[in-house]
């Protein structure tokens, strides 16, 4: 218990019941948990696999089991499950897959790959020109996530549309059972079903779970809420983590109110408040709670903090957007020259991606440097994608996924029915899904037109892959394969635009480039395994997609620029809270929002967008400014732009409004001579 404050300790000693932890913003409830975990195994005798802790994010894991690690010393903590939500429900698939009509290595799709699916079945539906695939996965998403199945999507829809829509899920179902494989939100909504609907399985898997802990609780939807009440069972030993104040992620199908609903199936629930606020200023947190009580709440907390009131938050009136992302790179660099603070140490926050532009362009003008947070990576974007699992399948052809993705990559018109057919083939043969193209028997199953066209596309990956193992180069055939599918064609039809496809071709040329300078590089090392062979090149591939991801997540010494769903769960010494202005935040789609559905529960957009803001202003552990323009540039055309209303219900007292007095000549001049030392004194270094 050493180190926690009277209420955490209240919640870690609590093992008698169902246990909820209001925990508002940077009051420790990742020590919370870990402590917990800790004092399970060492007070009570719980073995640590019987300990599950999920939450959201493999960040928000690795770091919750690091911490228990060092609480317990030797082997105390070996077999503790700490993972999220979608990394258990996939390990509880692969133990049951059998239960949950899946075949043993069943594939995971995601996304991108759904709509590909789904884009196939919208080519002769009724539904073509009304809806995007991307938009019918994610309604889906929706009925999944609420346990609704197609049958019943169809008996409750309320329009022809909504039919539509309910047609298209039954048909994506059956393509994933055809493929044997799952989507992401599968992995949650089956093993709900599996522990609802067989009794042996549920006993089995409650037996394991002891004692259960889950991290930001009030991002679970519906389908998590059942999970988790099924792995509990009636005994209720939990300790679930959340805070109604920081939901921000309704669009995803997060429901606040499973806080609430815990009390309705479990009447000895225990509450526990965590109000003291380790990380912000006392200025910072005025700022954050008169905000949010603007807001109705399932619990009424306040935060407070022993660290002192801290300097005032300002509020920054700019031109427009331009002088705006201006202002905050010359002050910021004008901080780390003056007063040596790192570049790491400051976050730009926004709430949509397009907001960016302006701070990447003033930054690097500067040369500051900074990280853009959620950006897409290189090895996510599609036509990289699409490359990469050519490679794989000329590397194993036995991947099925990576078959899937590129069947008709370029398009062969080979639709859903003929995949259908050839995963059954497949599945009956036991055999991957390009062998069974091999197969004379599967012309049986297929028209002559159909199978033809399989048939060439396994023709052409078992040449290049037969030109891959007996040239000097691997590349020179993958160079081959790229242009015998005239890969540069497909993009020219399929991107929006010309400059588009020819960002995607610059892309492939880069990786088939990279490619090249691999087995140069491990040719003149002359290692064996270093990446001579084309599987060998796949792997060190992949590795580098793992630590690109990687290295985002850990960013450096550089400026953080995101949006504020991005910045949920961290922490700055110094954020900008940028585009403060009604349409901006809140967000325009907010604006003309009904009111809440007391019946269900559910939050309004203005309230969720006002919880957004909370967020971003609880990041702060030192300074906060906020920003807004008064033009921009909206749809080509310049706006006037009316501040936020959020600025309206901060307290005033505790802002500083410097654009409210003119700046004096003096002021200017003082900053100018700060600067232009500071400068002298870096050069005088080197």
């Amino acid at each position: 218990m050493h180190g926690l404050n009277p209420r955490q300790a209240e919640a870690v000693r609590h093992v008698g019941g169902p246990l909820l932890v209001i925990a508002g913003a940077g009051s420790g409830k990742t020590r919370v948990i870990t402590r917990k975990i800790a004092h399970l195994i060492r007070e009570h005798g719980l073995p640590a696999n019987a300990i599950v802790a999920l939450t959201f994010t493999n960040k928000a894991a690795r770091e919750m089991k690091g911490r228990v690690g060092a609480l317990l010393k030797g082997g105390a903590g070996r077999g503790l499950k700490v993972s999220t939500f979608h990394t258990f429900g996939l390990n509880l698939l692969r133990r049951e897959a059998a239960a949950a009509g899946l075949r043993p290595g069943f594939s995971l799709f995601d996304p991108e790959d759904g709509a590909t699916v789904l884009k196939e079945h919208l080519r002769e539906h009724a539904l073509a020109d009304a809806v995007s695939p991307a938009a019918a996965l994610a309604r889906i998403s929706r009925w999944k996530n609420d346990l609704i199945d197609p049958a019943r999507a169809a008996s409750t829809a309320d329009d022809d549309f909504e039919a539509g829509l309910a047609e298209l899920y039954a048909d994506y179902e059956k393509s994933l059972a055809a493929y044997n494989a799952c989507d992401f939100d599968d992995l949650i909504v089956r093993p709900v079903r599996i522990l609802r609907d067989h009794a042996d399985a549920r006993e089995r898997w409650q037996n394991r779970t002891r004692h259960l802990l889950v991290d930001e609780y009030q991002d679970t939807n519906g389908a998590q809420y059942e999970l988790v009440r099924l792995l509990v069972g009636p005994r209720g030993a939990f300790t679930v983590v959340g805070d109604d104040d920081q939901s921000i992620y309704a669009w995803r199908g997060a429901r606040p109110d499973n806080l609430a609903r815990l009390r309705d199936h479990y009447p000895t629930l225990k509450v526990v408040m965590l109000e003291q606020n380790y990380r912000s200023s006392g200025r910072i947190l005025k700022l954050a709670n008169g905000l949010i009580g603007h807001n109705p709440h399932l619990f009424d907390k306040r935060l407070w903090c022993e660290l002192g009131p801290g300097d005032p938050a300002r509020v920054l009136v700019c031109r427009h957007e331009a002088h705006e992302a201006e202002r905050v790179a010359a002050e910021i660099q004008h901080a780390h020259l003056t007063k040596e603070r790192a570049y790491g140490g400051y976050a730009i926050l926004y709430r949509s991606n397009h907001q960016a532009r302006p701070f990447e362009q003033a930054l690097r003008a500067l040369g500051v440097p900074y990280f853009l947070s959620g950006g897409t990576s290189f090895f996510a974007r599609a036509e990289v994608k699409d490359v990469m699992a050519y490679l794989r399948l000329l590397a194993n052809p036995a991947d099925d996924a990576a078959f899937l993705r590129v069947v008709n990559v370029p398009r062969r018109e080979i639709g859903p029915t003929t995949l259908q057919r050839l995963a059954a083939f497949a599945a009956e043969g036991e055999q991957p899904l390009a062998a069974a193209c091999r197969e004379p028997a599967l012309a049986a199953q297929l028209p002559a037109r159909q199978a033809g066209r399989l048939a060439e596309l396994v023709a052409l990956l078992d040449a290049h892959r037969a030109a891959a193992d007996t040239a000097a180069s691997p590349v020179a055939a993958v160079r081959a394969l790229i242009t015998a599918i005239d890969y540069a064609g497909w993009c020219k039809d399929s991107a929006p635009s010309l400059a588009s496809a020819e960002r995607r071709i610059g892309n492939v040329t880069d990786l088939v480039d990279w490619l090249e300078r691999l087995h140069r590089d491990a040719v003149a090392e002359g290692d064996a395994g270093s990446g001579k062979t084309l599987p060998e090149l796949v792997a060190r591939l992949s590795l580098l997609d793992v630590l690109e991801r990687r290295e985002e997540a850990e960013g450096g010494d550089r400026v953080h620029l995101m949006t504020l769903h991005g910045a949920k769960g961290l922490e700055f010494p110094h954020v900008y809270l940028v585009g403060m202005e009604e349409e901006l935040l809140p967000h325009h789609s907010s604006l003309d929002d009904p009111a809440p559905d007391a019946a269900d529960g559910s939050h309004n957009a203005i309230e969720e967008e006002r919880r957004l803001c909370y967020v971003g202003i609880t990041r702060a552990q030192q300074s906060l400014t906020f920003t807004r323009a008064r033009r921009r540039r909206r749809f080509g055309e310049t706006v006037t732009c009316r501040p936020s209303r959020f600025l309206s219900e901060l307290p005033a007292g505790e802002l500083d409004q410097p654009d409210s007095t003119p700046r004096t000549e003096a002021d200017a001049r003082a900053h100018g001579s700060a600067q232009l030392a500071a400068l002298k004194g870096l050069f005088a270094d080197r």
